[in-house]
């Protein structure tokens, strides 16, 4: 339920004054409901401020008279409520709904559903605190939908409660395995700060399609990665790249990192070796040790001995040159790594 959905039934009190539910409420002068049915035909016509002035003051004129009056003023709230919420005074509406729930003469199925739309209204107003304590005093008495589920997990995720806003996460997702994308970020993101990390990456994993923007398939590389999921990390960003959605210089870096880091280096090495070709990574010495650490990882003897040394010459640094000369040493090319460590020697 939208907050434009609570403004509409906050504008409707013909029906509470007909409903047979309601048939044992007090009675009302024909002049209350004549002024009652006005306020709401105005309302509908858009006049929130004049509906909320003139039904907030019936609402304490008669709120200290009998029975039907304090009935009376408990309806002069909700259209007072409506017209706060009309204009955009969220808080001010929900204030009229919590003194209209206090009326003992309105219904108790009436006073939960202001409760309700007071509690909608609390988070409108960015009063999370509040809306929590209300939609848990509310769910107490009533199963609710999903979207009431939903609505209770994310304000209790903006009060950092991650435990409980996981239950209730949980609890929704019974009823909506298949949640929306935006839910499904809300499961990732509750689940992750609870500690429930496969969870949150199952949550993210779901989520993404081909219109899922960059940062969520980064963010699910990112956990897959942070639980030691390597593989899974590379396979989310494969099929990221694939679609499209992942392209550019720092992803392909990071898909050729991923594939290192996933035990796959020889792939690593044949996107780096392609993307310095065709000049899509720039040809820097970051990249040419990249490259040569690739293959050296992959055991391929031949390519990573000629990378090493294309670093090394380049750099002329002792460092490089130590290190083909130690590799080459390893791999049984003695003559290669004299040659090395020598130079290594001259250059420090």
């Amino acid at each position: 339920m939208t907050v434009r959905i609570v403004i509409c039934m906050l504008a409707c009190v013909g029906w509470l004054l007909a409903a047979p539910a309601l048939a044992d409420t007090p009675a009302l002068s024909g002049d209350v409901i004549a002024d009652l049915e006005r306020l709401q035909r105005e309302l509908q016509q858009g006049e929130h401020d004049s509906v909320s002035e003139r039904a907030r003051e019936q609402a304490r004129r008669f709120e200290g008279g009998n029975a039907a009056d304090r009935w009376a003023s408990a309806l002069y709230r909700q259209l007072a409520a409506g017209g706060e919420a009309g204009a955009g005074r969220h808080e001010a509406a929900a204030d009229h709904l919590r003194e209209a729930r206090r009326i003992q003469e309105a219904p108790q199925s009436q006073r939960n559903r202001w409760l309700h739309e007071e509690a909608r209204l609390r988070l409108a107003s960015g009063q999370a605190e509040q809306a929590v304590r209300l939609l848990l005093e509310w769910h107490e008495r009533h199963e609710g939908s999903v979207d009431d589920r939903w609505r209770l997990a994310r304000a209790l995720a903006e009060l950092e409660r991650w435990e409980e806003a996981a239950s209730w996460v949980d609890r929704a997702l019974a009823d909506n395995p298949e949640p929306s994308e935006r839910r499904q970020a809300l499961a990732a993101a509750v689940f992750q700060r609870a500690g429930r990390g496969e969870e949150a990456l199952a949550s993210l994993e779901a989520a993404l399609n081909e219109q899922s923007d960059t940062e969520a398939w980064r963010r699910a590389a990112a956990l897959a990665h942070g639980l030691g999921h390597a593989q899974r990390a590379v396979a989310i960003w494969e099929a990221g790249w694939q679609l499209g959605v992942l392209a550019g210089e720092e992803d392909l870096r990071q898909r050729i990192e991923l594939h290192l880091a996933a035990g796959t280096p020889a792939r690593a090495a044949e996107y780096l070796e392609a993307a310095l070709a065709d000049e899509t990574l720039p040809n820097s010495l970051v990249n040419r040790r990249l490259l040569a650490r690739a293959w050296e990882e992959a055991r391929d003897r031949e390519r990573a001995l000629e990378a090493w040394r294309a670093v090394a010459e380049r750099s002329n640094s002792g460092k490089d040159w130590r290190r083909l000369g130690l590799l080459a040493h390893a791999w049984g090319r003695l003559e290669l790594a004299r040659e090395a460590m020598q130079q290594a020697q001259g250059n420090g």
